[in-house]
């Protein structure tokens, strides 16, 4: 129908008058009255009310809170008011009023399961126990073969702490449903919460044999909880499952791949090898997980079992696919524990260099031998005291070409340490700066640039240490960072009260005398700092160091003494755990006290429990403690030299 002009135009002149009226305040508030309806009005104030109630309940002020839910709850008997009302009450310790609450739900619900267990939880507040167990009893007796209803009545034990009947639930649905739906998982988080590990860790392996797929998760999960096994506990009883695990199903790789995992975890390289090599025998894997063992334990200072591992390489002969690399790891695993331990002699020193002399004039002087080139000017150098010969073997390997990059840095930077041992300070702060300047976004050189400044400490320019030392402290490598942080903080820490720093040059000058192994030198340097007073706060740094080159002296019996000092008048000094774990790696393994060097790893564990050498403290405190079946400890005795 059209409109009439008139109409359209009276319609616009009233709509224009109301607005003018509107917007100058003419029109009186009824012409336009507010929108207020009955149902609006109600449902601003159950928000009101909800919004105070909540209030009220977060500040524990529970009484008003019940108050406010009842009447909420009594208008509308949701879940929600509910619970609020439900935790009020209990609480408030107004069984009646709860259990009248929980009764509501039970008839109008349509899940009434977790009301139910509602009801039993009420009876156990009471400590009407006999009630409750009822109560749940029931419940699960009544249990139907349906997934969603186990989950439900499970979770609802959950939510109350019900752990026990959380698990026969699952227990139960487990039987009802014919195993179709096993509930590992659902299992082990309880048995993790409640603390029973033993059972935790039979359902994530039964997981795994029936879902292998699932290995990673469950890795990851054990991951979590190992993590905050301090006690060690956790693992041996994952460790031992496994095993016997394993044992009962020979043909199932995942569980004996976890027994490696597991060990690889807890930096017990000596069993992880025997699981390596138990996976190569078994499944022809050519040798490569024992291989990439090998360079982990030998990355992890464990030069014994890197060596084994490599000797099992070596015995499937030259045709193996790891021949020539396990040849040279071999000799470098046993160069690190020569040049490292603590027992060494120059037998053992000599018998290492022919060997290293021999396998260099087998496979030649090469880009691809160049690291035994540097590993052998290390031992001349350092060990059998041929500086010509060390010199001539880094300038030879530094002018090769076709080395990566990477080596000849590492060549030049070990050259550089060899003329710093020869007292020649500006050359060797020059390859360092040559290294540090061509990689300067590479952990080596940040690593080039750390020796520079601690070259620059050991001949006393203190600030120019420091300020080269501060911007380390950022790098992305943990271990150059720590020592940055380390030789930063002796030199802050050890300014003297007029400002100087004449103690701390002392002990620079009887460090590079160390370093240089001019240990008589060393020791009258450092002696020279006790009489610069009765007190400096460089003392137990001159203990260490002087317990250092007793050691390197071989007079272990000193050495000794002087860390046992340390620990006890310097309990908290920042060189405390390393001298309770340098005692106890005496006592273990140069005087033969096993005793004693038990008590020292322990007293690591409790004393020093955020310090650096807890977990091999640890591990050596097991094995000392024989935490290891037999048969294992013999496989084990067989590779390891």
């Amino acid at each position: 129908m059209t409109r009439s002009p008139n109409n359209t135009l009276l319609r616009t002149i009233l709509i224009a008058l109301l607005f003018i009226a509107g917007s100058s305040g003419l029109v009186h508030a009824q012409v336009f009255p507010e929108v207020n309806s009955p149902l609006q009005q109600q449902i601003k104030d159950r928000d009101e009310k909800e919004k105070l109630g909540q209030y009220y309940y977060t500040e524990q002020q529970y009484e008003k809170a019940a108050e406010i839910y009842k009447e909420l709850f009594d208008e509308n008997p949701t879940h929600f008011y509910y619970t609020y009302y439900f935790y009020c009450l209990a609480a408030l310790g107004e069984y009646d009023e709860a259990e009248k609450a929980c009764r509501t739900m039970i008839k109008t619900s349509q899940r009434p399961l977790r009301y139910n267990v509602d009801l039993g939880y009420i009876y156990q507040l009471q400590d009407k126990y006999d009630k409750a167990f009822k109560v749940y009893d029931e419940l699960i007796d009544k249990l139907r073969p349906n997934k969603g209803e186990v989950l439900e009545l499970a979770n609802a034990f959950i939510s109350r702490q019900v752990y026990d009947y959380a698990v026969k639930t699952y227990e139960k649905g487990r039987a009802l449903l014919n195993n179709a739906e096993p509930f590992h998982e659902d299992l082990a988080r309880i048995y993790e919460i409640t603390g029973d590990y033993g059972r935790m860790i039979d359902e994530y392996l039964l997981m795994i044999l029936e879902s292998p797929a699932q290995v990673q998760y469950v890795q990851g999960r054990l991951q979590s909880v190992l993590s905050r096994d301090s006690e060690g506990t956790i693992n041996e009883t994952l460790r031992q499952s496994l095993l016997k695990i394993s044992q009962k199903n020979p043909d199932n790789r995942d569980f004996s791949e976890m027994l490696l995992w597991l060990s690889i975890q807890q930096k017990d390289f000596r069993f992880a090898l025997v699981q390596a090599v138990s996976l190569d025998k078994r499944f022809g894997d050519d040798g490569l997980q024992v291989f990439n063992l090998a360079y982990l334990a030998r990355d992890n200072a464990d030069y014994e079992t890197a060596a084994a591992a490599f000797r099992y390489l070596l015995d499937k002969g030259p045709a193996g696919p790891f021949y020539l690399e396990s040849l040279t790891g071999n000799l470098q695993a046993r160069f690190m524990s020569i040049t490292t331990g603590l027992t060494s002699d120059k037998k053992e020193f000599e018998a290492l260099r022919q060997e290293y002399l021999k396998t260099l004039e087998e496979y030649g002087y090469t880009s691809k031998t160049v690291f035994l080139m540097r590993d052998l000017a290390h031992l001349e150098a350092f060990f059998m005291g041929d500086m010509e010969a060390a010199v001539a073997l880094l300038d030879q390997a530094v002018q090769m070409t076709g080395v990566n990059p990477l080596v000849t840095a590492q060549c030049k930077l070990e050259l550089g340490d060899i003329l710093l041992f020869m007292g020649e300070v500006w050359d060797a702060s020059l390859l360092y700066s040559q290294v540090d300047k061509a990689l300067k976004n590479d952990p080596l050189g940040s690593e080039a640039k750390f020796r520079n400044a601690k070259l620059s400490y050991y001949i006393g320019e203190f600030d120019w240490a420091k300020a080269q030392l501060d911007v380390l402290k950022a790098s992305t490598s943990k271990l150059i960072a720590n020592d940055a942080l380390d030789l930063s903080l002796l030199i802050s820490d050890n300014i003297d009260p007029d400002s100087t720093y004449t103690g701390l040059k002392y002990y620079s000058r009887a460090d590079l005398l160390y370093y240089m192994k001019r240990y008589e030198e060393a020791l009258m340097v450092l002696d020279t700092i006790a009489m610069l007073g009765l007190y400096h706060p460089l003392d137990d740094e001159v203990l260490y160091k002087k317990a250092e080159i007793y050691s390197d002296l071989r007079q272990f019996g000193v050495a000794d003494s002087l860390l046992e000092k340390i620990v006890d008048a310097y309990p908290y000094d920042i060189l405390a755990d390393n001298a309770l774990f340098k005692r106890a790696e005496l006592q273990e393994t140069v005087f033969q006290n096993t005793g004693l060097a038990m008590e020292l790893y322990q007293r690591m564990l409790t004393d020093y429990p955020g310090s650096l050498f807890v977990t091999e403290a640890r591990k050596r405190y097991r094995l000392l403690r024989g935490d290891r079946i037999q048969e294992e400890e013999e496989e084990i005795q067989m590779m390891v030299p």
